[in-house]
């Protein structure tokens, strides 16, 4: 086939200017996770190239569904429930291939980060500072978790961080709009 090119294009058979563009047929696809793939069929070869960093960005809350049902559900007492409504959470990851590192600022000035390493099993923390451990998997394009009280998924539709997490038959949906 080809020699593994190096740099953004780590894990792709050929860098994209070793491909002759006389006769070529070339698609580009969006997941449904926001990963692009672009494939470049010629006469003899086919090479297909994809973005593997589809979650690195900084995010910011813009919306939430059932966040007082859930939070209830974690057994957080109302007046945290209220303080926390209107919280603007800005959401960081930065993802070198199967590594991540997911970190959440709060207005107060408190973060929260966590490091994992898709289906290694890696110490976490919650929110409330509870520590333990999980094996974080990649299942469709959804980043898959399960939190010692709920299982959460995560997965970027088109430019939002769109986080699910469900407890006892509720589901809380946070979706966070892009700022870089």
């Amino acid at each position: 086939m080809g020699k593994e090119a190096g740099g953004p294009w780590r894990g792709c058979l050929v860098h994209p200017a070793h491909i002759s563009l006389e006769l070529l047929r070339v698609t580009v696809q969006h997941n449904h996770w926001g990963c692009v793939k672009c494939r470049f069929q010629g006469p003899t070869q086919t090479y297909e190239l994809s973005s593997r960093m589809a979650f690195s960005g900084k995010y910011e809350i813009e919306s939430e569904k059932n966040y007082d049902e859930f939070m209830k559900r974690l057994g957080l007492p109302s007046d945290v429930i209220e303080k926390g409504r209107n919280f603007k959470i800005v959401t960081e990851v930065q993802q070198d291939g199967q590594n991540f590192i997911w970190s959440q600022h709060y207005p107060s000035g408190h973060s929260m980060t966590n490091k994992f390493t898709i289906g290694k099993e890696c110490d976490m923390e919650t929110v409330g500072g509870k520590k333990f451990k999980a094996t974080v998997q990649m299942e469709g394009g959804k980043i898959v978790a399960d939190f010692p009280n709920y299982h959460q998924t995560s997965e970027i539709v088109g430019d939002k961080l769109v986080e699910i997490s469900t407890i006892g038959g509720v589901t809380y949906e946070r979706v966070s709009k892009r700022l870089a």
